[in-house]
């Protein structure tokens, strides 16, 4: 089973916001999910990005993709930066 880290867009129309989802690469945007890692607002000034890092790390670890525009979220909160350290540290063991 192909697992992506991606976003399920939630909200009224034309007033979205976001879950950071794990789901399963098969099931629609909107559709199952398996685990929910937090959240992200696009339409306040800055934009509120809330996500569960040690639950990024642990998909991630677990080899789940995420999608480029929750790799640039993981970027800007700083998870993947910890998740290469996670991954060189792994690496020298």
């Amino acid at each position: 089973m192909a697992v992506k880290i991606r976003l399920m867009r939630m909200g009224a129309k034309k007033n979205p916001f976001y879950r950071v989802v794990v789901a399963d690469s098969r099931s629609p945007r909107d559709g199952r999910f398996i685990e929910n890692l937090g959240n992200y607002d696009s339409t306040k000034e800055p934009a509120v990005i809330n996500i569960d890092e040690e639950k990024a790390i642990e998909w991630l670890q677990k080899g789940a993709q995420p999608t480029d525009t929750v790799k640039s979220l993981f970027s800007k909160i700083g998870v993947m930066k910890k998740w290469d350290e996670v991954k060189r540290t792994k690496k020298e063991a």
